[in-house]
């Protein structure tokens, strides 16, 4: 039997399935008498500890910030004081047993952020029902069940992952996961992809799958096999040998210097969000830092991260790179990305509403605590400024007056920094980008961020998995767009690279190296994959391609035609 599914995280996988269910029970809508109430809500307290107590043993065995910060968010949702009080309130006031004032109180909450449009603000939900069936297990006496220790290797089956199902999953054993539910913006996809297990999204699974059923998640065409006869199995095994082969190959080309056939060099550099050494574990094989995601130092913190605190990370950063330039991105915070230590009022549309710059600006003494952090750093090495959404003329100038302003007063204070330190901007809204040939006049670089520009240029929320047929990567105009900018850039010899998840998809990237672009910025993973494609190419037939899907009349020419032209380099 084959399935069609949505990959989440590419590869294949050979295993016996593993179907997991986690604890859940809908508890009985029942009330209790007045002297059991503070029994109940002492065993409400209870519940709360041991619950935080798991959370705390589980975040202290991560490894990685970014998975620790899932536990850290669940550990505030236990202790958020709106629904405790309104879980005390069901018991004093209401007289309902403990069970069901968890249940009621969290499900409310959940139904909310469920039915907000941003499918970011939507994972939330799913942290809220993690939350709540921790808490009614605790609240049981019931173990927790965990995925850490098998036995033999698996591909994983559930209707959905908690993030705690997912973060501590023994990575040897578990080959592939398949999940009823779940987008790419998910935990499970996140983690799935950060440690290399194949992931595919197939409706009704749990349903069609037995126990010990053997199964082949093809994650790279998107199909999921239920007991394959032999001759499909052998097929398989050899695709997956392949697989390997392929992955090993690339890899191959992690220290080799990025230089097309004909001597054209491409500077490959790092996407970080922290100063965390598995962030900047392929420093020496890359340029530098083309974007230094800072706001992930603020999601961390429970408070505003200090100007000192700031100060040590960037430095820690440019000792790493060791006089590499490091290209910080000013606070980008709002749409997708929140923060705890700083409450903003939820937005009809976040994602065109008040953040990053717009948020700076209206934060001015954060902005220059940060601005000022940056600035004494820069003393240390080659860092540059960079200030996101930026969607005109007087944004930039509004931006650079501050930086004057908080350069002063350093000089007043004689704090030594960088007097002719860059700055640069992000060029991912649509208005910034046909201002190209004015904004290059201006700064000293500039980064295309494909992410938001592809959004914002073809209004279609990134996030929103019911329109994800309109975000189109290849879309002619997209590269129309990006190439009139790559031009107003060459000819004012200013410096213009790519930091979007495009710059690491090698057939976007050819088409970038063929526009004129000479720098493109990726997450570590990618680089050995980039770098073989560009040692492969020619710069003049990638201008030829380049010049050539421009013509063509939708996304799904220019990819096909890719696809053919690169087939051999990728």
């Amino acid at each position: 039997m084959t399935y069609n599914g949505t990959i989440l995280s590419k590869g294949i996988a050979i295993e016996s399935a593993y179907l997991y269910t986690s604890y859940h029970v809908i508890p009985d809508k029942k009330t209790i008498a007045d002297d059991e109430k503070a029994q109940a809500v002492g065993r409400y307290e209870k519940a709360k500890a041991t619950a935080s107590n798991e959370l705390e043993n589980i975040r202290a065995r991560l490894d990685d910030a970014d998975k620790a910060k899932i536990f850290t968010a669940h550990i505030d949702i236990i202790e958020d004081e709106a629904i405790d009080d309104e879980i005390r309130e069901s018991i004093n006031a209401e007289g309902y047993a403990e069970d069901w004032a968890i249940y009621s109180a969290y499900e409310k909450y959940i139904k909310i952020l469920g039915g907000v449009e941003d499918p970011m603000i939507r994972e939330r939900a799913a942290d809220l029902n993690d939350v709540e069936k921790r808490l009614l297990r605790c609240l049981a006496g019931i173990p927790e069940k965990r995925l850490e220790k098998l036995d033999q290797p698996i591909v994983l089956v559930a209707h959905d992952l908690n993030p705690s199902d997912t973060a501590m999953l023994d990575r040897e054993m578990v080959r592939g996961i398949v999940v009823e539910k779940g987008g790419a913006t998910s935990h499970s996809a996140i983690i799935a992809r950060s440690y290399g297990i194949p992931l595919l999204c197939v409706e009704k699974a749990m349903q069609m799958i037995a126990p010990d059923n053997l199964l082949i998640v093809d994650a790279l065409d998107g199909v999921l096999y239920i007991k394959p006869d032999m001759a499909t199995l052998v097929d398989y095994e050899k695709k997956r040998g392949r697989w390997k082969e392929h992955i090993n190959d690339v890899s191959r080309y992690l220290s080799v210097q990025p230089v097309c056939t004909d001597g054209t060099k491409v500077d490959i550099e790092l996407n970080i969000g922290s100063a965390k050494p598995e962030e900047m574990g392929n420093a020496e094989y890359t340029s530098g830092v083309g974007l230094f995601r800072t706001e992930f130092i603020y999601m961390e913190c429970n408070t505003l991260p200090t100007e000192d605190r700031q100060l040590e990370i960037y430095k820690s950063v440019l000792s790493r790179f060791e006089g590499k330039p490091v290209t910080l991105r000013t606070l980008d915070i709002g749409g997708d990305k929140v923060l705890e230590c700083l409450k903003l009022p939820i937005e009809q549309n976040p994602f065109l509403g008040k953040r990053a710059l717009r948020l700076c600006f209206d934060h001015s003494d954060i902005f220059k605590t940060q601005l000022r952090a940056a600035l004494r750093a820069s003393a240390y090495g080659d860092l540059r400024l960079m200030f996101p959404m930026v969607s005109s003329m007087d944004d930039f100038y509004r931006a650079r007056t501050i930086v004057d302003e908080v350069k002063e007063n350093l000089r007043e204070a004689h704090i030594s920094f960088n007097e002719k330190i860059k700055l640069g901007i992000m060029i991912e809204i649509p208005a910034i980008a046909l201002l190209a040939d004015h904004i290059v006049k201006e700064v000293d670089f500039a980064s295309i961020g494909t992410n938001d520009l592809t959004q914002y240029f073809l209004a279609v929320d990134r996030m929103n998995t019911s329109v994800s047929n309109y975000y189109q990567n290849y879309h002619p105009a997209l590269f129309r767009l990006i190439a009139y900018v790559a031009r107003e850039f060459k000819k004012a010899n200013k410096q213009l690279s790519v930091c979007g998840e495009l710059s690491s998809d090698p057939l976007a990237a050819a088409v970038f190296i063929g526009l004129g672009i000479r720098k493109l910025s990726m997450s570590g993973a990618f680089v050995a994959g980039i770098k073989k494609m560009i040692c492969s190419m020619n710069t003049a037939d990638a201008e030829e391609i380049a010049k050539h899907i421009q013509d063509f009349p939708t996304a799904k020419h220019v990819e096909n035609y890719l696809k053919e032209m690169l087939s051999e380099f990728i």
